[in-house]
């Protein structure tokens, strides 16, 4: 198949935005960026909680570095080193906590007073979190007093400051996550998006391209997908979606060549007929010669002729697919399958008996005209099936049986009623058991046309039943019409009295 995309005027090839494989990549992005948020979040709480530790350390040293200063020359820092101690710290005033005493360490001429009260120690999780998006948002131009423990705990520092600097180092921090996280997010979609678009979207976009190529020509066989190797989910679908687009392929060029069937079957109707209707007024002055044969076979020949130009009337149904509803009335099935045996005219070289098994008594409600072309249809499957065996010495009985009984229901009273046909001959290949009552393919022998049985199958299924083939002991074949008792309540009465 080609990888060129395949567009229609109803079926335009999306716009980049709105592709599947965009669309993929994008949410992977969010996916990455949004689980890179949710790591921020405490990191950035603990970024802040180390920098202000960093901070009280640092506090912690300069007091004891200034204490060993003291013992060792008996004098505290000087202004001077003061001054350099608190631009180090960016504090305004240094102090440590040390056995309950306080000891300011450094303190600028001026100090503010404080607009954020910290204490390290006592600080929680949610209370760290809150306090480093509240500097983050609201602060830069407050004062804030921290205290925390070092070490041990024995000693406290303390420290008063601007915020400003904490918060530069916030946002400083926040950028390099930020650029980090994209970076990962964009790697990691690309990845995502080279491995989707290897495995699920080129193989979904090869399948949409076969299905917008395929409805634009579904007759041409070509356009049919040629599926892959591969027997996961995707290779599954495309063996499936090749196996529909066959059928369709192959159920329209039937439909075609059923539609030229029917185009050449009414152009051949009108001048049948004709030929027909002389050979009906030819057999109407037949009937008048007093000949014993001729007096015979006459009715045969005129009923003959008169059910062939019916035919010609509704030999298109079929080629509509639709079969002209049944127009059911009473009617003594034994005469007619007697009727059926007669227009077989099976010579007698055949070899081959004709047994009627219907009751004499047994009535049906069903359409004469179309259940006669059901049983004949049947019957002449029949003695195709055995001509062909004439002369294999293993063949004992040559019959073709045609019977009926009625059924009971589970719970009592009729159940319906039965209809079959059997012979003794050889049966059903395995291809026509598998394309059982399809058109053009059913046909159990070479040049039939398939027709016969779908033919009977639409007829028995306007009259509310179904026909089956049924499973033998013995070679041979058996169909199996079974009729509801809805359809035949006035015959059901009549036998049951």
């Amino acid at each position: 198949m080609r990888s060129k995309a395949v567009a229609t005027d109803d079926q335009p090839v999306p716009k980049l935005r709105r592709r599947l494989s965009a669309r993929i990549l994008a949410i992977t992005a969010l996916a990455v960026m949004l689980a890179e948020v949710l790591i921020f979040v405490p990191s950035i709480s603990k970024f802040r909680q180390d920098w202000l530790t960093a901070k009280t350390e640092t506090v912690a040293v300069a007091g004891l570095a200034s204490e060993e200063a003291d013992i060792g020359s008996g004098s505290e820092l000087g202004p001077n080193q003061e001054t350099a101690l608190l631009k180090a710290l960016d504090a305004e005033l240094i102090a440590i906590n040390d056995k309950d005493a306080s000891r300011l360490l450094a303190r600028a001429e001026t100090v503010g007073v404080p607009d954020v009260q910290i204490n390290l120690a006592d600080e929680s999780m949610v209370a760290m979190i809150l306090g480093a998006f509240d500097t983050l948002l609201a602060g830069g131009d407050r004062i804030m007093r921290v205290q925390g423990p070092v070490g041990d705990g024995s000693v406290r520092a303390e420290v008063v400051m601007s915020e400003q600097p904490l918060r530069k180092a916030m946002l400083v921090y926040s950028r390099n996550v930020f650029l980090l996280s994209l970076s990962i997010a964009m790697f990691a979609a690309l990845l995502v998006y080279t491995a989707i678009s290897r495995y699920l979207v080129q193989p979904i976009l090869r399948m949409t391209q076969s299905m917008v190529s395929f409805g634009a020509n579904p007759t041409d066989p070509d356009r049919i997908i040629r599926p892959s190797r591969r027997r996961d989910e995707i290779g599954i679908a495309q063996i499936e979606l090749a196996a529909m687009q066959k059928r369709l392929n192959e159920t329209l060029r039937e439909q075609r060549h059923l539609a030229d069937l029917g185009l050449a079957v009414s152009k051949i109707n009108h001048d049948l007929r004709n030929i027909l209707a002389s050979s009906q007024m030819i057999s109407d002055r037949l009937a008048t010669l007093e000949d014993p044969t001729v007096q015979r076979f006459a009715p045969l020949l005129l009923r003959s002729l008169d059910r062939a130009l019916h035919y010609t009337k509704s030999v298109l149904a079929y080629g509509r697919a639709v079969e002209s509803a049944p127009v059911r009335r009473e009617v003594r099935l034994r005469l007619l399958v007697d009727d059926v045996y007669e227009t077989l005219a099976l010579d007698a070289k055949s070899q081959i008996e004709l047994v009627n098994a219907v009751p004499t008594n047994l009535l049906a409600m069903v359409d004469p005209d179309q259940f006669h072309r059901v049983i004949l249809n049947l019957c002449r499957n029949a003695v195709e099936a055995l001509s062909g065996r004439l002369d294999d010495p293993e063949v004992v009985v040559r019959q073709i049986r045609v019977g009926a009984e009625l059924l009971e229901a589970e719970r009592g009273g009729w159940g319906g009623l039965m209809i079959f046909v059997e012979d003794t001959g050889p049966g059903l290949p395995e291809v026509a058991r598998e394309n059982l009552f399809k058109a053009f393919r059913g046909s159990a022998r070479s040049g039939g046309t398939g027709l016969g049985l779908p033919i009977a199958a639409e007829i028995v299924e306007a009259h509310g039943g179904d026909i089956r083939l049924s499973a033998l002991d013995q070679p041979g074949t058996r169909f199996e019409i079974r009729l509801p008792a809805k359809a035949a309540r006035t015959e059901l009465a009549a036998v049951r009295a």
